[in-house]
């Protein structure tokens, strides 16, 4: 992406790194519209692993959580994952991003902004005010069910169903059953973290596609 010329010298600016070529043409790096910033993350993907936290024992004894509290409070960190699922999907013509309640509404709703996409909210019972389709499931530490609004994908919806983690597959199932309610819509599914000694993705046989930025 040419953004034409300059007779500005390199300098950074809020962790943000403008280059400018030998022949002074202003080159983008990997860019993050919609009021977080233009420009570049400084973090890798060794330095993100780093900074999810590893919590033993919650929500009981047996489960190690990851939790990514740690990771969305570094700006970098933030910035990072949302870049790294924006490349990947950004060619995919996605219509509609439906983020799993609750954290998979935070990076949900940014790669839904970062698309032209729509956002859809998945959440647990009694939560939305219209009618709605309803899943129950079973968890790896209990049981729960997800719901959604009747009105919220159209036929011709191409659908980014996004949640932070996944581990048995039993949320993410649920949800891919919710959205199949709605009839063959495609459905990508993304993922920051997966699990994958708990072997939750072949559960998920029918999305179009499933990818995790993170796996463990």
């Amino acid at each position: 992406m040419e953004l034409g010329t300059c007779n500005l010298e390199p300098r950074t600016w809020n962790k943000t790194t403008l280059l400018i070529t030998k022949n002074n043409n202003l080159r983008s790096l990997p860019p993050l519209w919609g009021g977080l910033g233009w420009g570049y993350s400084f973090m890798n993907q060794e330095q993100l692993i780093a900074s999810i936290r590893n919590v033993p024992n919650f929500p009981q004894p047996g489960i190690q959580f990851k939790d990514i509290t740690t990771a969305m409070k570094d700006a970098d960190a933030l910035r990072y994952m949302a870049d790294e699922l924006y490349h990947y999907y950004k060619e995919k013509g996605i219509t509609k991003v439906v983020g799993v309640e609750s954290r998979g509404f935070v990076l949900g709703s940014i790669l839904a902004y970062k698309l032209g996409a729509g956002f859809v909210l998945l959440r647990k019972p009694g939560k939305l005010p219209a009618e709605t389709y309803r899943v129950d499931y079973a968890l790896e530490y209990g049981v729960d069910a997800l719901e959604i609004h009747k009105d919220a994908i159209e036929p011709d919806d191409v659908v980014l169903l996004h949640d932070d983690l996944l581990a048995t597959g039993g949320s993410a199932n649920a949800a891919l059953q919710l959205l199949r309610k709605f009839g063959n819509n495609p459905i990508y599914v993304s993922f920051l973290i997966e699990l994958e000694f708990l072997n939750g993705r072949p559960r998920l046989g029918e999305a179009k596609d499933v990818h995790s930025l993170i796996q463990f």
